[in-house]
């Protein structure tokens, strides 16, 4: 096939959330799909990341599911035709419904998947009979959507990228790692307004790409405070602490914006109270740091024009991941950085529509727009396009439905996901998954949680389809495919669809759409915040959300008048510290917390199959203090056995400064050695997100080398 400039699609990055736009086109070989730069496109003005740039090496690779797959009576897959697979998949979910119950059925949608294809199988879910639906997003950020939806109105940035870019004057940058995990938004927005001349504070167990991209030579504006593991909550009190006593003393300085917290706030009485006995010194010692540190970290922050929360996994994988972001959301109201440009909480989305799932309803207890399943007129406003009713009880998180797999759960529907390398205390979750009576798998590549599937329908990647994403910042842009790889491949769109039409008697009404943009028309019925958007408004630039009627232009910013809550005010709600669930003890004396690198990504289903990352980085590997080192005596490069109570990996040990002593760091993204093995599966009681960040460990040396590397195409 020629490759002239015909070819050539614009579409967006199936990597993180920050929404690169580039190119592709189909290349002169048969298969071949080829990267180029959009020079101007609205996020990333032309500018790729590693990852980006080798987006394309694994849309033909070798490993490429191409065909259905029907588990036989011993065990073994076998090559089936669609026919065969989609009666299988009707025929087990109308047998467990019928057994069972419609909430014995589980449905992970994708972050990795399209707006589209998410609201599709959310939409199958609750015909189905049943709320339990779900997506990465309860890995990630489920504790900072629910702050945020319930203090300030949406869970998601308050800002754009751009305003923040051009008007904000301090990044307060806690537990996220954009230098790596968010490679464009770091050098062409953050980074950009520090030579600029903003000023960072960076929070953060382990100084890594963010941490260097700051140190700017002849400046003095970037602070780097490297807390232990878990001690969040001690840090911003000390904050908060600091400036409610200078504004005591000093109010005409101007820290606590009295007018602001006064009509645009409540909840400011318990934040005072809630500290008044708050030892600051005590707190100082418990994060590791000295107290003076995070005295100045608070003075810059209050002082500045305009300063910007910036949050990422590591607040919000915590048992007390809810009141990290809320103590974020406590400092960003009660000094007024709220409403405006260059402010604001904002959580860094690690994939690339992993806002964009949530928006559309994958998640138990919201359906399209976060309209609660509980609450009626919502619900019954839905059911009106829908033409059938929604349970109105919420239903099981991703997470809780691993955990009930083979008991209360028998089947599985799993579009895109990869819960065996996922979720926490893995080896536990593969065991479940086993036990299930029926999993579906739809997926480009045999991953390790296809392997326990009955059914695998092999699906089309990212740059053979069209549809919507939403980045980190609420831009919904198109995405746009060449044609089909392989050709006995589906569209996760048209495997939705055609499971709904053959599930259901009005599943030709329910199901039965022409295109993504038809599907988009009927998301935009049941979604206020994307009822003004069509795809001919969309364009090449995308527009923000909300964007309530065709003609809007979004909003860049939110929250300029009032708080989308049931009062219109912003909540504060004082927190007090909640160490990690579990400590360092005799028998596991270290913390293990962990973090992804810029070169892979997630579960490593795509990244670890292109040459390119991989030469980057094959395999995982262990930061190690050198005090810790010495005493355990690791040599650097050496391999090593990490261990917790719930599994053991074996990765070789980098002996750095980059973490501290008593901290060891690791990845999840390689299944040879994933973090995944040993995280502790204990979950904030309320955003059900798992602890991942703050485990008990220990190391055992004199361990031999795994003998591969990630790549599962290494050998050829």
């Amino acid at each position: 096939m020629s490759s002239d400039k015909q070819d050539t699609v614009k579409t967006i990055c199936p990597y993180c959330g920050v929404g690169c736009g580039i190119q592709v086109r189909q290349g002169d070989e048969p298969g071949e799909v080829q990267f180029m730069p959009w020079g101007d496109a609205p996020v990333n003005e032309g500018r790729v990341c590693i990852k980006g740039g080798a987006a394309t090496e694994v849309v033909d690779h070798e490993d490429r599911l191409t065909d259905p797959l029907i588990r036989d009576d011993d065990g073994e897959f076998h090559e089936a035709t669609w026919e065969e697979a989609y009666e299988r998949v009707v025929r087990e979910l109308e047998r467990i419904r019928d057994e069972h119950g419609p909430d014995a059925m589980g449905f992970f949608g994708s972050s990795k998947t399209m707006n589209e294809e998410n609201y599709l199988l959310q939409k199958l879910a609750r015909r189905y009979g049943t709320n339990n639906v779900d997506n990465c997003t309860r890995m990630c950020h489920a504790s900072t959507v629910w702050a945020l939806r319930t203090s300030l109105g949406a869970g998601a940035m308050t800002n754009s990228m751009r305003d923040l870019r051009e008007e904000c004057d301090l990044f307060w940058i806690q537990g996220a790692n954009p230098g790596e995990q968010h490679p464009i938004a770091n050098s062409q927005y953050f980074r950009q307004a520090v030579l600029d001349g903003a000023t960072v504070v960076q929070v953060d167990p382990h100084a890594n790409k963010t941490t260097r991209s700051f140190q700017i030579d002849d400046t003095d504006r970037h602070q780097h405070l490297q807390l232990n593991p878990g001690t969040d909550i001690p840090l911003l009190n000390i904050v908060l602490k600091t400036i409610l006593e200078h504004h005591e003393e000093n109010p005409e300085d101007g820290w606590v914006d009295e007018e602001f917290v006064e009509e645009r706030t409540e909840g400011f009485d318990h934040l005072v109270e809630t500290l008044e006995d708050f030892d600051k010194e005590a707190a100082a010692d418990e994060c590791g740091l000295d107290l003076e540190a995070i005295e100045l970290a608070a003075e810059k922050y209050a002082t500045a024009d305009n300063a910007a929360i910036f949050t990422g996994m590591g607040m919000s994988q915590h048992a007390c991941g809810v009141d990290n972001v809320q103590n974020e959301i406590n400092l960003a109201l009660i000094t007024g950085n709220l409403g405006r440009p260059g402010t604001g909480v904002n959580p860094l989305r690690g994939q690339n529509n992993v806002q964009g799932t949530c928006d559309v309803g994958a998640m138990p207890n919201v359906l399209p727009g976060y309209q609660l399943v509980d609450d009626d007129a919502a619900r019954e406003s839905v059911e009106d396009v829908w033409g059938f009713e929604v349970p109105d009880e919420p239903g099981l998180t991703n997470v809780e439905i691993s955990y009930e797999a083979g008991d209360s759960i028998k089947g599985l529907y799993v579009m895109g996901e990869n819960p065996v390398m996922s979720e926490p205390d893995a080896n536990s979750v593969a065991d479940r998954l086993a036990d299930l009576e029926f999993m579906v798998v739809q997926d480009i590549f045999m991953t390790e949680t296809a392997e326990y599937a009955d059914v695998i329908l092999p699906a089309t990647t990212w740059a053979e389809r069209g549809g919507t994403v939403t980045n980190t910042d609420r831009r919904v842009q198109r995405m746009r495919g060449v044609e089909k790889v392989h050709e006995n491949t589906k569209h996760d769109l048209e495997i939705v669809s055609e499971v709904g039409k053959r599930l259901f008697d009005d599943g030709d009404e329910q199901f039965d759409f022409d295109d993504p943009e038809a599907v988009f028309e009927e998301l935009r019925q049941v979604c206020p915040s994307y009822h003004g958007m069509t795809y001919d408004l969309l364009g090449e630039e995308g527009l923000h959300w909300p964007c309530y009627e065709p003609g809007d232009e979004g909003d860049p910013f939110l929250y300029e008048e009032e708080f989308d809550t049931e009062s219109g005010l912003g909540h504060i709600e004082g927190v007090e510290h909640t160490p990690p669930a579990e400590t360092p003890d005799d028998e596991y004396p270290l913390i293990l917390t962990t973090a992804r690198l810029e070169e892979h990504y997630n579960t490593g289903t795509m990244s670890t199959r292109s040459p390119t990352l991989n030469r980057q980085t094959p395999e995982n590997f262990v930061d190690v203090h050198p005090e810790d080192a010495a005493r355990y005596g690791i040599e650097d490069g050496e391999y090593v056995r990490l261990k917790s109570r719930r599994g053991e990996i074996t990765l070789e040990a980098h002996v750095t400064e980059d973490t501290k002593e008593g901290v060891v760091w690791t990845t999840p993204h390689f299944a040879a050695a994933s973090a995944n093995k040993l995280t502790n599966h204990v979950l904030d009681d309320r955003a059900k997100i798992p602890e991942y960040k703050a485990a008990a460990a220990e190391i055992d040396v004199d361990v031999e080398p795994l003998g591969e590397t990630a790549d599962p195409a290494a050998d050829d």
